[in-house]
């Protein structure tokens, strides 16, 4: 590639030891050669680098050398990639080799490589020989500008990275950027974190300079040649080369000021303090940039929580990690999807905090932000764990307010939703460039950008100054253009019902014909038919591409609105009218848009829209001769030079309030009587009749309290001008009291269309007010709400508050906690964000409300499910499948009442069930059927077995009773038998109406609505005698001890000094049952091999119906525990690799069973793992992985990384490692390894004959194998006898 900008050296502690360019292989060499002269240099890299760089290396060393009069040598050292290579045994494992092959103190160690290599070749350059001198060479985007600079260098240990190391300065540093060019996308990206995290600390300049180049960069790391993989950076060249550069200088900068990490160096830590904490659990999966991305937004949170940082800051650092592919969330979807949602809990974070280097013996220190390119203090700061736990945290907890009685308080909310996403659709189809001033930087805000930017429909440009950040917008004057990709927004209402109507303007291009608007699943339910609907009739083509009325959409590109006459029903949303309203001047012909059928919704947010079209120069006539009708003319939007957003008036109500419920004084400065918004009349309309005193003038809003305790209820107000308020309207009328003989509620109404707001937020008001002990009831269009009669009276949520991922659900609440006695949990703090993501800090920082992070132990772990703790249970099935006898079975192993519905039936009706369906027809009797279940369900919620009849699930409405009692942690079981034997039963049976349709059909119809309602399955085995029978019961006590959750099979087999498993080997179990008590004579579990399973010799697996049957016949023989395992052929054992399907319909089946243990290997797919995960309940999982091959050594980094992947999500019970020993080494690195990998309870055996002594020394669970097996399971497997027998030979 050619080359277009020049060698740059950059200085460090005195030297121009940093060489910076393109292609300085050979001047690389050279100048090693002769200014670092040596006998021997020794080039230390990994096997991922070595076979596309390392050739290159030893042909010019060699060409450079070879007229020299003692060449000097050139060792080569290779190590495996990844974080694992960064430890004490590799290190140790080269100063061996060096010292085996004569290196001496003159020797100089060359690390080319990424950060692992840079960091642990620099350790042993530190240390060998009490110091020998090294020159880096990153090949990494990440190390070039981060590790290589500086001198730092160390290992990791088990207790964190980096804690074992030195400060040793390399004497060269060669930052070739042609090593970029074969450097992975997502590698480049995790290089791209710091850099960002340079610019975000030190030089907003440069930070700028990145927004206004992710395009270009990313392009052009994606634009790679199919063949050889490698990236043509030409376009590119002298924008990365600037950036790298002004990134080292930063650092090199630092460093010279601070060699030894003193204070000022501890800068170059943003982001890395809670950074590394994420890492510590999250590595390998997440990379180190990603994590310091997180921990970057974490830690300006905090900076905004200490009141040092603003809202459009800590925005603008998220949208520009966003920007090029950085997590800024462990909940991004890829982090998730990475990671299997692997936990990152509070508690551990704050652990691996408290070890970082920079702090203080207990006081944690962060690099705090005032500003883009701005750090709070030139060193890391102490905070305190509280405030950090606050940031970390997914929910928090409100205390009451240290604020006096009395006290004034000055709060400006955020730019207003409403405002600001109009204000950025109408700057964009302007034709002029505009700067928006206090624009709302949200969730929203970011959807709606993202989406106007993906339809190129304007450039949008942030501008920092004194007033705050203003976002210039250059817009294109409707002319939108058609994106291959979906456009998503979110939860976003507001965008989704603007961006509908505006994308109709949008013309096709090469990629793409049509615009395919999604949102996330609230979204999806959120209706859109009426706007929809009206957009078809003018002209545009729109189809719903899933539920109809819903998102997502697909818009066809070039079908513009033809104008003309449109109409709407007045009752529909506001939003519907104003996307219309907005999109109507670019229509072919003027509109006349008319709002029929009775009064308009939320006609103050009409009026605003009206109001600000003619601020951006298209003005809106109001029909003369016709009600709520309006005339828009054809045109196109000419923005002013500058627009003002008005701070939320919604999101005012808030603050104000506060002082309504407190007692104190809050100003609201830029939101009076003049304002575009109906919610700015809340203070008049609402708190000054609740007893508040009020003063609004043109331009700002003051309120101050009565005495706690004091407000009035309203009686009855309509607040259709201002519905978004009634959440706060609502929480204040909870602690309104007016001293009468007869109480006096407060009635809100007018607020129909908050139904369909983020949530039902009508009847999410009524749930969580009566969690806080004060009663509401809902009505038509509102609320009724009856008001405590003191304070006092307030009862603490035991649960906490439910925010449903609606931010004026969370903020009303809080409100309402600071004045209850108790501390309060809202959870989901985090849906705040949508319009006030500073809400939290204002809160704490302005109102003095103590805050504390809360993480509920059950969030982090994941889906948990609860022991049964004697609920009633419900059995299904078909007639004469054994419900029964099964049904009484299980309620006296359970020591609970039995009852078949049957007979409940008919004493309750006073008929047979014969008469019943005589008399009724079967129509009549399901009716019948279903109305004792619901009767049973909510009369004996505990301490019964019912047997339901055998087609209960033929009613829809019944299906889903048992379904919601599933969802609800209720236990269905469905007992089944052989189908023949069911058939044959119901052919003789005559105590019951004969089938009206074919018997095997009925059983057809119903084989999948049994599945469906039920979560538990139990195969009755033919039990011919008494003996069977005894045994059966025996086993099902165990059976249903794990479905309840009260087994401690797994806790009494981890307090043995030794367990083991039996591996059954049969095609067919049956053949081992007349052995089976002498087989499983000292295991403690019975393996089932599904994958050796074969009812016919051709068959490649074995169906559930079958496997089901062999787990039935176990069971009728012996009451052991059993592992249930599909081993693939992969991994050494039948089943097909890549059969997902078939393997999750075996593995549902097992969990439905009841099976104690199930065997998970680690390699299926990501998705398959987390659905076996959520379907568990109480069975065990047992992580697995096999190397057949012999080629992972227990030393080595294959074994560590899969179990580092085997830990992820904490859903192991076990961890279970199968290699193959070559040697009897293999056996002591296994135990090496076992003594350093305790996090789970672990087995881990070698294969083979060599690798007999690790079972033996093995003490959880090993494989055995028995005599009477026709063959051995795995190659080396022994008996538990021989075991014993070894173990007692040599000690253990």
């Amino acid at each position: 590639m050619t080359t277009h900008v020049e060698t740059t050296r950059v200085s460090i502690l005195g030297k121009d030891s940093i060489v910076v360019g393109y292609g300085l292989i050979e001047s690389m060499i050279k100048e090693i050669v002769s200014g670092i002269p040596s006998s021997t240099y020794i080039l230390i890299t990994d096997t991922n680098i070595a076979p596309i760089h390392l050739p290159v290396f030893q042909k010019t060393f060699k060409e450079i050398t070879l007229s020299l009069e003692n060449p000097p040598r050139l060792l080569c050292q290779t190590v495996a990639p990844g974080e694992h290579s960064k430890s004490r045994k590799t290190k140790a494992s080269i100063e061996d080799w060096m010292l085996q092959n004569r290196c001496t103190r003159d020797s100089v160690l060359i690390a080319v490589g990424g950060g692992v290599i840079g960091d642990m070749a620099g350790f042993i350059a530190a240390t060998f020989m009490r110091g020998i001198k090294f020159v880096q060479v990153p090949t990494t985007l990440l190390a070039m500008v981060d590790s290589s600079i500086g001198g730092k260098t160390a290992i990791d240990v088990p207790l964190g990275k980096n804690l074992i190391g030195a400060f040793w300065q390399p004497q060269r540093i060669f930052v070739d950027l042609a090593f970029l060019e074969t450097l992975p996308e997502r590698e480049f990206i995790n290089g791209m974190a710091e850099i960002i995290k340079t610019a975000a600390f030190w030089d907003e300049n440069e930070f700028k300079r990145l927004e206004d180049n992710v395009d270009e960069f990313l392009t052009a790391f994606r634009n790679r040649n199919a063949e050889t993989g490698i990236v043509d950076l030409s376009l590119i060249q002298t924008m990365l080369h600037a950036l790298v550069v002004g990134s080292i200088k930063v650092k090199a900068h630092v460093v010279s000021a601070d060699e030894r990490e003193g204070g000022l160096r501890n800068i170059l830590n943003f982001g890395h303090t809670i950074g590394h904490a994420y890492e510590a659990i999250l590595t390998p999966q997440i990379l180190h940039g990603e994590c310091v991305a997180i921990g970057m937004i974490k830690e300006a949170e905090l900076s905004r929580y200490l009141g040092l940082l603003s809202d459009s800051a800590v925005a603008r650092l998220s949208k520009i990690l966003t920007a090029y592919g950085l997590p800024v969330s462990v909940n991004d979807p890829v982090v998730r999807q990475r990671t299997n949602s692997r936990a990152t809990p509070v508690d551990q974070l704050m652990r691996a905090m408290a070890i970082d280097k920079k702090n203080a013996g207990a006081q944690k220190k962060v690099v705090l932000l005032t500003g883009i390119g701005k750090i709070y203090e030139p060193k890391a700061t102490g905070v305190a764990d509280d405030a950090i736990r606050v940031v970390l945290s997914r929910d928090i907890i409100i205390k009451l307010t240290a604020l006096e009685r009395y006290a004034k308080i000055e709060v400006t909310p955020p730019g207003s939703k409403s405002i600001t996403n109009r204000a950025l659709l109408l700057a964009a189809l302007s034709n002029t460039t505009t700067k928006l001033h206090n624009l709302l930087r949200s969730d929203d805000t970011e959807h709606m950008m993202n989406a106007i930017t993906q339809l190129s429909g304007a450039e949008f440009t942030w501008i920092t100054g004194e007033a705050g950040d203003i976002l210039e917008v250059k817009g294109k004057g409707g002319q939108l253009v058609a994106s291959s990709d979906d456009i998503y927004l979110g939860n976003s209402g507001t965008s989704a019902r603007f961006l509908a109507a505006v994308v109709t303007l949008a013309e096709p291009c090469e990629n793409a014909d049509t615009v395919v608007l999604t949102g996330n699943k609230r979204m999806k339910e959120r209706p859109i038919a009426p706007l929809v609907n009206a957009l078809r009739e003018n002209g545009s083509g729109i189809e719903y591409l899933e539920s109809v009325g819903c998102l997502p959409l697909r818009v066809t590109a070039g079908m513009h609105l033809s104008g003309g006459r449109v109409e709407l029903a007045a009752s529909i949303s506001s939003q519907y009218v104003s996307a219309l309203l907005m999109a109507a001047p670019y229509a072919e012909d003027p509109t006349v848009l008319a709002l029929v059928g009775g009064k308009p919704i939320s006609q103050s947010y009409i009026d605003m829209t009206i109001a600000m079209m003619a601020s951006f120069g298209v003005h809106v006539k109001k029909s003369t001769t016709e009600e709520n009708t309006y005339e828009i003319p054809k045109g196109v939007y000419s923005a002013p030079p500058a627009y003002y957003v008005e701070s939320d008036a919604s999101s005012a109500t808030y603050p104000l309030a506060f002082a309504a419920i407190t007692g104190t004084t809050c100003v609201v400065p830029n939101i009076g009587s003049s304002s575009l918004q109906g919610d700015a009349k809340f203070a008049v309309d609402v708190l000054l009749p609740m007893g508040c005193e009020v003063v609004q003038t043109a331009t700002s809003t003051t309120v101050t309290g009565p005495a706690p305790g004091s407000l009035r209820p309203l009686k009855r107000v309509d607040m259709e001008p201002m519905t978004d308020a009634f959440l706060t309207a609502s929480v204040l009328a909870a602690v309104a009291h007016e001293n009468s003989e007869k109480p006096i509620p407060t009635q809100i109404v007018g607020i129909a269309n908050q139904r369909v707001k983020e949530c039902d937020r009508i009847a999410a008001m009524v749930k969580e007010l009566g969690k806080f002990g004060v009663f509401a009831c809902e009505l038509p269009d509102g609320i009724e709400i009856h008001g405590v009669e003191s304070i006092r009276d307030l009862t603490v949520p035991k649960d906490g508050v439910h925010s449903y991922d609606d931010h004026r659900v969370a903020m009303s609440f809080s409100l309402l906690s600071v004045v209850t006695e108790g501390p309060v949990l809202i959870k989901d703090r985090r849906c705040v964000e949508k319009t006030w993501p500073g809400f939290w800090d204002v809160l704490n920082a302005k109102f003095k409300v103590a805050l504390e992070g809360f993480e509920d132990a059950n969030d982090v772990i994941g889906k948990k499910f609860v022991p049964n703790n004697g609920r009633s249970i419900f059995i299904i099935g078909m007639r004469g499948a054994g419900k029964t006898s099964c049904g009484g079975w299980i309620a006296d192993s359970l020591g609970m009442k039995f009852q078949d519905l049957d007979p409940y039936m008919e004493e309750k009706f006073g008929r047979t069930i014969p008469q019943i369906v005589r008399e009724d027809k079967w129509e009549g009797f399901r009716k019948l059927e279903l109305v004792v279940l619901k009767e049973v369900m909510e009369k004996y919620p505990s301490g019964y077995v019912f047997a339901c009849g055998g087609g209960v699930v033929e009613s829809l409405e019944a299906r889903n009773l048992l379904q919601a009692y599933i969802e609800s942690a209720g236990i269905v079981i469905h007992v089944h038998r052989d189908v023949k034997l069911i058939m044959e039963y119901l052919s003789v049976d005559v105590t019951r109406p004969s089938y009206v349709d074919d018997m095997f059909a009925v059983w057809q119809r119903r084989e999948q609505w049994f599945a469906d309602c039920s979560n538990f399955f139990i195969y009755n085995s033919d039990l011919s005698d008494e003996k069977d029978v005894a045994h059966f019961k025996l086993t099902l006590r165990g059976v249903l001890e794990t479905m309840i959750g009260v087994s401690k099979v797994h806790e009494k087999i981890l307090a043995k000094p030794r367990s083991f498993f039996l591996s059954l080997t049969y095609p067919d179990v049956q053949d081992a049952m007349p052995d089976i008590e002498e087989l499983t004579a000292g295991s403690d579990v019975l393996e089932l091999r599904v994958d050796l399973l074969q009812p016919a010799p051709h068959e490649q697996s074995p169906s559930l119906a079958y496997v089901q049957e062999q787990i039935g016949i176990i069971r009728k023989y012996t009451a052991i525990p059993l592992l249930f395992t599909i081993r693939t052929v992969t991994q050494g054992g039948k089943f097909p690799d890549h059969d997902y399907a078939k393997a999750l319909d075996l593995y549902m089946l097992a969990l439905k069973l009841g099976i104690e243990y199930v065997d998970v290997e680690v390699s299926w797919p990501n998705w398959m793992i987390q659905k076996i995960i959520d379907a568990r309940r109480f069975t065990k999982l047992i992580a697995s992985n096999h190397d057949f091959s012999g080629k992972w050594k227990w030393d080595g980094p294959e074994w560590q990384a899969k179990y580092e992947e085997a830990i992820t999500g904490e859903w192991a019970d076990i961890i279970k490692f199968v290699g193959f020993a070559t040697s009897r080494m293999d056996n002591i690195y296994l135990e090496e390894f076992r003594d350093l990998h305790k996090t789970k309870p672990f087995l881990g055996i070698n294969m083979g004959k060599t690798g007999q002594l690790s079972r033996v020394l093995n003490k959880i669970l090993t494989p055995v194998t028995h005599p009477l097996l026709p063959v051995k399971a795995a190659p080396g497997q022994i008996s538990a006898e021989e075991i014993l027998a070894a173990a007692e030979l040599i000690g253990e």
